[in-house]
């Protein structure tokens, strides 16, 4: 498996900028960007290399090598073209090809992809990747942003189901009570940590080990594979499986380069895409087994809740956001997919 390390450091949109000019915008053979001819396109990412994102992602670019008439994909990891809400706008201007953003990103251009971010819409990560890969759910909203942004969604990799850790355990919502339970800036998440007994507190994910060490917040909510490569479990040790939300991030790519494939050149991409979720999906599920056995080597102890007293109100969340007849369309699916 090839892996390129791509070093440049990046500080901001005009370093970025200066890097996507180097690029060129086009291929070795000098076509440029959605001439209709191959290239090697370029896609952001804000994870490491040995993420399972990256790893994917690389394998996408290989297999596209080899079966079209010279499309690749060179992954930029660790943000180097920016974080994933300048990478969002660097897709739609056709500055950067391909991205992954979270779907809170979606949301902020179509509040449909609330939906998705709702807790409780998946059971778990395999009903996940059905509902986000079946285009008799999403085909709408995955081309929604076409016309409006020039971006069109492909799909999606899970971020695993998320739970809450903390310095004791937690088994109720009343565990929970007068706790500051960190949370992204979202006025879903927001909302979804009252739900689970907690009062929710935005901070940077950077700052989240010394704000548990300091008590400047009680508690977090995150996935396994996360608590355990960011060493959380050393200063909040207890894991609580609430299994509030399985996360979720999308694949975004410029409509515009995206229709310039050929036919074959398009079939080719679609069933490298398809291959490259896949893999993305088995190696989150040993990811997350090596981070359970590594925390609980460094002295997490992981237990179940009461999954009932937080069920109630969680499930209730969705009327809250659940606003339009087009949300109520998408989580009625998502939720028939799971029966």
């Amino acid at each position: 498996m090839r892996h390129r390390k791509n070093t440049v450091v990046i500080a901001g949109a005009t370093a970025a900028t200066l890097l996507l000019a180097a690029c060129g915008g086009s291929d070795e053979g000098g076509e440029s960007a959605g001439g209709g001819e191959g290239q090697s396109m370029r896609l952001a990412l804000n994870q490491t290399e040995e993420h399972p994102s990256y790893i994917a992602l690389d394998s996408f670019g290989s297999y596209l090598e080899e079966n079209t008439g010279g499309w690749d994909i060179d992954v930029f990891p660790n943000e180097t073209l920016g974080a994933q809400a300048e990478a969002l706008q660097l897709v739609s201007d056709g500055s950067v090809d391909m991205a992954i953003v979270s779907g809170t990103q979606l949301e902020n251009l179509n509040e449909d992809f609330v939906v998705f971010n709702l807790p409780r819409v998946f059971d778990d990560v395999d009903h996940q990747m059905s509902v986000i890969h079946d285009p008799e759910i999403t085909g709408d909203l995955y081309s929604s942003l076409e016309e409006s942004n020039n971006i069109t969604v492909l799909g999606g990799f899970t971020q695993g189901a998320r739970s809450v850790y903390s310095s004791a355990p937690i088994e109720t919502p009343a565990d929970l009570a007068g706790q500051k339970l960190r949370v992204q800036e979202s006025e879903l998440h927001i909302a979804m940590a009252e739900a689970l007994g907690g009062a929710g507190t935005p901070m940077a994910y950077g700052e989240l080990y010394t704000g548990l060490q300091s008590g400047v917040v009680d508690a977090a909510e995150n996935n396994e594979v996360s608590y355990f490569t960011q060493r959380h479990y050393e200063v909040a040790p207890y894991w609580s499986y609430t299994n509030h939300l399985v996360g979720l991030d999308y694949m975004i790519i410029n409509t515009d380069l995206l229709e310039s494939m050929s036919e074959e050149d398009r079939a080719a991409f679609d069933e490298g895409w398809t291959a490259a979720h896949e893999e993305h999906t088995q190696l989150w599920a040993e990811a997350t087994q090596e981070a359970i056995d590594g925390a609980t080597a460094g002295g997490a102890t992981f237990s179940e809740v009461d999954d009932a007293a937080f069920a109630e109100p969680l499930e209730a969340l969705a009327a809250e956001f659940i606003t339009t007849e087009s949300q109520q369309a998408l989580f009625d699916a998502a939720r028939a997919a799971a029966r």
